[in-house]
């Protein structure tokens, strides 16, 4: 959890990094919406590309598990292994390539503190279903019994493809929250 403190915190980094232009724009009526608005994109972006890195690692881990097994002539675990590095490899790509960013929470310039909360913190439990994942997959090397580590792996990364999709669920909900109110306070 040290590695990844917070969202908020990775959000006030990328604030504290905008120059004295953006600064100036930001105090200028209706247009401090709008660069929240990319600032959200931005973060929300790199939040998704550390988690696709972080799943790509653990893939490479099961890829190099692989060509130990082969080294030692245990072929018959290179179907699984080749299976659950296509499935790390799906999941990494759905998070680097989510279909939102455009759009939903992205279009909508006032959201609360609370609703952006609830989508940091789900993407923390995201972050640290992630590195289970891929401490799971460092254990199928070094395990006695690389089928049952295997499994282990198998097993997280189906529930964090779930999480995963739930992901958009969550940000639907906060653009919803946010579009009625928005609409009920015209």
């Amino acid at each position: 959890m040290a590695e990844h403190d917070s969202d908020l915190e990775a959000l006030d980094a990328v604030r504290r990094d905008r120059g004295l232009l953006e600064r100036l724009a930001a105090r200028i009526p209706g247009y401090g919406g709008l660069m929240e608005r990319d600032l959200r994109r931005e973060v929300d972006q790199r939040q998704r590309e550390h988690l696709a890195r972080r799943v790509h690692d653990a893939k490479s881990l099961l890829r190099g598990a692989a060509r130990d097994a082969t080294d030692a002539g245990d072929l018959a675990a290179l179907r699984p292994l080749d299976r659950a590095e296509r499935r790390l490899d799906r999941l990494g790509e759905s998070m680097r390539f989510a279909d939102y960013g455009a759009s939903g929470l992205f279009g909508v310039q006032k959201i609360r503190e609370a609703e952006l909360e609830a989508l940091y913190r789900f993407d923390l439990d995201l972050l640290d279903e992630v590195d289970a994942l891929h401490a799971a997959t460092e254990q199928v090397s070094t395990a006695g019994d690389a089928r049952v580590a295997l499994a282990r792996v198998e097993q997280l990364a189906e529930a964090l493809t779930t999480r995963w999709a739930g992901r958009r669920a969550v940000i639907d909900t906060i653009v919803r929250t946010s579009t009625d109110r928005t609409s009920t306070e015209s």
